[in-house]
């Protein structure tokens, strides 16, 4: 027995140095955080140290020194399509996120070694952006947090959070630009075997007034797949943005020949918004004559009719409408409605 327990002691170190290593709770743990701007995914990946009653600002976190930015490895910002920060832009990638603070303003840099452990092997040679950012008080976090504050379509707030403190980080995208390159890319797949994909991408540049020539072959596309409501009244649209106004109305009136049931009642209502109470009402009441058995044609047209002030026409549409309809909330709303008239 006594030289097996020798053996086994004089084996130990080899089977020590083999023993898998155990896991610990981490003194920082790692986090990330995510936010989506237009179609821009930025995702910031980071560890988070606690203040534990440190003194952190020209403390644990020295004035004048280039900082991590959290702990452990160095903190990693990742953005799906190109940024600017300041003033510069980046192109999509990681990018390794340093901080050099001071009791006033801090500089911000994002550097391309977006690997490294800390700030240890940082060099300024790989700085592809600096931003000079000002902190400002904030509530007490007792360890350090990043958040993404005041999203917009085009830009964002990255924001460090620690102690009583904040470091704003304003981030821009130009969503317009980033979504017509989307566009021209979903177009090169299954969806440009469809006219609605056309239209739709060539309606969403004419709402945002973007990319209006190019979107001008794409609604054209959509009308040689099939000719459509939608695609006629977008190229109207863009159209009449060049001037042409004439050739829109007839593009507009062609497109009312082609419309269903929804797209008459749209329209319809698109002339109400535009408090063109007549022609919203002729479009209405062509909708009834094509659609007899459509509770829903009496509705929008006695709606028109209490708008004008004819509370006659309008009491007499919704009774047709409420003798036609089956959902209960809508029979309910119309019997509000009638009440009104009285």
């Amino acid at each position: 027995m006594r030289r097996i327990a020798l053996a086994l002691f004089a084996a130990a170190p080899v089977l020590f140095a083999q023993a898998p290593a155990l896991l610990f709770p981490d003194a920082s743990p790692r986090a990330q955080v995510s936010q989506k701007v237009g179609l821009t995914d930025i995702d910031v990946t980071y560890h988070r140290p606690a203040v534990k009653g440190r003194k952190v600002w020209g403390g644990l976190v020295p004035y004048g020194q280039v900082w991590r930015a959290g702990a452990n490895e160095n903190t990693v910002v990742a953005f799906s399509t190109a940024v600017t920060v300041g003033s510069t832009t980046l192109p999509a990638g990681r990018y390794g996120l340093h901080m050099v603070p001071t009791a006033m303003t801090w500089t911000v840099i994002f550097s391309s070694q977006s690997h490294g452990w800390g700030s240890y092997s940082y060099d300024p040679k790989e700085d592809l952006a600096k931003v000079q950012v000002t902190p400002v008080p904030a509530e007490p976090m007792e360890r350090l947090a990043y958040t993404f504050d005041d999203p917009t379509e085009t830009g964002v707030t990255l924001s460090l959070r620690w102690e009583q403190l904040r470091v704003p980080i304003p981030i821009v995208v130009d969503t317009r630009q980033v979504v017509v390159a989307s566009l021209r890319e979903q177009l090169r797949c299954l969806h440009q075997f469809f006219p609605e994909t056309w239209s739709g991408a060539a309606g969403w540049c004419l709402r945002n007034d973007v990319n209006l020539d190019e979107a001008m072959t794409w609604v054209d596309r959509s009308l040689v797949l099939r000719e459509s409501y939608a695609g006629l009244r977008i190229k109207a649209a863009l159209i009449e943005k060049k001037g042409d106004a004439r050739g829109a109305e007839a593009l507009r009136a062609k497109a009312l020949t082609i419309a269903t049931e929804a797209e008459l009642n749209q329209a319809g209502y698109g002339l109400l918004g535009q408090n063109k109470l007549d022609e919203a009402i002729a479009l209405f009441q062509r909708n009834v004559k094509e659609h007899p058995d459509s509770w829903n044609v009496y509705d929008s047209l006695a709606e028109a009719y209490a708008l004008k002030g004819d509370k006659a026409q309008s009491a007499a549409n919704y009774r047709k409408a409420l003798d036609m309809v089956k959902a209960e909330d809508q029979r309910v709303r119309i019997q509000e409605e009638l009440a009104k008239l009285k």
